[in-house]
């Protein structure tokens, strides 16, 4: 699924997932090495999981953060 974020660097979020663990995340966009090392951090996790950790985390001034848009793209796969 891709995933439009707003409010963030990142234009768009990659994720595939295979029976709601993440099997994938890439990031188009934003702090390229923070961004690899969350794909890397939350492949193989529960989606669920990842939405509790992830959900509300800003970034700066600003109300959401890539993390953040990573949960809501999570939450809009799995119906949440």
């Amino acid at each position: 699924m891709k995933y439009q974020t707003k409010g963030v660097c990142a234009t768009s979020i990659d994720v595939e997932l295979n029976d709601g663990i993440i099997e994938s995340v890439s990031f188009t966009g934003g702090c390229n090495g923070n961004l690899q090392g969350i794909s890397k951090l939350v492949k193989g996790m529960n989606a669920k999981e990842a939405i509790d950790k992830l959900k509300g985390t800003t970034c700066g001034f600003k109300s959401t953060s890539c993390p953040d848009q990573l949960a809501n793209a999570l939450a809009a796969m799995i119906g949440e």
